[in-house]
């Protein structure tokens, strides 16, 4: 049987592409950093400490993720992360 050329590339190359393509869909860094942010579980609060933003600008990434990626709330961007080996 022969192997697939997926199985072929390395799990790290693989991660990086997959996240590649999400940057790409999600058009901004931050918002890859946030989307692993709230996938970890942290609040609003937290990721804005974390990545040196306000609130009200994590939201504004937040919603840009869900409407982006079509996912109706946090819950499906942590699904989302997971399905996609993300965290």
């Amino acid at each position: 049987m022969a192997r697939s050329a997926r199985a072929a590339v390395p799990a790290e190359s693989a991660h990086s592409a997959r996240r590649a393509t999400l940057a790409a869909a999600l058009e901004l860094a931050r918002e890859v950093e946030v989307l692993a942010a709230v996938a970890a579980g942290l609040s609003n609060a937290e990721i804005a400490s974390t990545v040196f933003v306000s609130e009200s600008t994590v939201k504004t990434h937040v919603g840009a993720i869900l409407r982006k990626l079509d996912l109706r709330d946090r819950v499906q961007i942590v699904v989302f992360a997971y399905e996609h080996a993300l965290v």
